[in-house]
């Protein structure tokens, strides 16, 4: 039976934030000067292949300045369109988990205590999750609704080898199971058009996703820019784009297949216009994304419709 989350055919971000705050809610994205230990020689000094000289915060305030300063700037700039909403304090770039227990309470405290804060989002990697950060993250989520995002890109270990992803897939299911036992919900980042990977391989990782304890999911498309490791690859003619309507398929498919309480915060990702090699079809964000709409419509699909929910919870066999 098809089930519709206001004017979609899938559970949007924007439909699950309007029905917990009852507002529209926000997005600050933050960049709190971190690191990444894929960056700074303790696993790797490449860093991801595709990761952006601004660890995928492109878009993210400006490190230079303090978080309070940050946040007021880009809340003056939504303040221009939108009047009134909520916000979510979101630390995008880089690693937000990699710094002192100390450093870390005052970046998060800084955040939340901003006016109109209701929520706090945390992107990091999975092994950045020691005991000390977990506690802290767990304590943050009694205080403000707190979902931390981690960013698996695939479940294909040999996939995360060509991208120097850093660390294996029982990594981030150990991760993910500690971040359970605390009650945290966990937002998993997927990337399709990865150098070598089929359509199959793409939607073995969705398949992967939907039967863990994962409570969003935020689905990008490859976007090769300048001054990245993979620009390397594209040169020597080992990395091919994925055309508009193979990766609306994708999606489509991939909806469906997602477990109808999941969150979907993305179906296609942003990328600085100025640094894009491509796919250039990319930039008509909302042209993808109308698309993808009349796409479920004109087939009937829509989130659920093929979920098969033979192991779901299995990682938390454990607990």
């Amino acid at each position: 039976m098809q089930k519709m989350w206001g004017d979609k055919r899938y559970h949007s971000l924007n439909y699950f934030l309007r029905e917990k705050f009852g507002d529209k809610v926000f997005k600050i994205a933050l960049d709190a000067g971190f690191s990444c230990p894929n960056r700074d020689g303790t696993i790797s000094s490449g860093g991801c292949l595709f990761c952006s000289e601004r660890g995928s915060g492109d878009f993210a305030g400006n490190r230079n300045f303090s978080i309070t300063n940050q946040f007021k700037d880009i809340k003056h700039m939504m303040n221009k369109k939108w009047k009134s909403g909520k916000y979510i304090a979101y630390f995008q770039a880089y690693t937000n988990t990699y710094a002192s227990i100390q450093v870390l309470r005052e970046k998060y405290e800084e955040a939340v205590m901003q006016e109109g804060v209701v929520a706090l989002s945390i992107a990091t990697r999975p092994d950045c999750l020691d005991k000390e950060v977990l506690d802290l993250i767990e304590e943050y989520s009694h205080r403000v609704y707190t979902w931390v995002e981690l960013g698996l890109q695939t479940s294909k270990d040999e996939s995360a080898k060509i991208i120097n992803r850093g660390y294996k897939l029982g990594t981030f299911e150990e991760a993910l199971n500690e971040l359970n036992k605390r009650s945290v919900d966990v937002v998993v980042h997927t990337i399709f058009g990865l150098p070598g990977e089929t359509k199959e391989d793409m939607l073995r990782t969705i398949d992967y996703v939907s039967q863990k304890n994962i409570k969003g999911i935020k689905m990008h498309l490859l976007h090769l820019l300048e001054n990245t490791p993979m620009a390397e690859l594209y040169s020597e003619k080992k990395l091919e784009f994925l055309q508009e309507d193979e990766y609306i398929d994708i999606i489509c498919s991939s909806i469906t297949m997602l477990p109808p309480n999941m969150v979907i915060h993305r179906l296609t990702g942003d990328a600085p216009r100025e640094l894009l090699i491509g796919p250039m079809w990319s930039l008509k964000k909302w042209e993808v994304l109308n698309a993808i709409d009349n796409r479920l419509k004109e087939l009937d699909l829509y989130q659920g419709k093929n979920f098969k929910p033979q192991n779901r919870d299995l990682c938390l066999s454990t607990n």
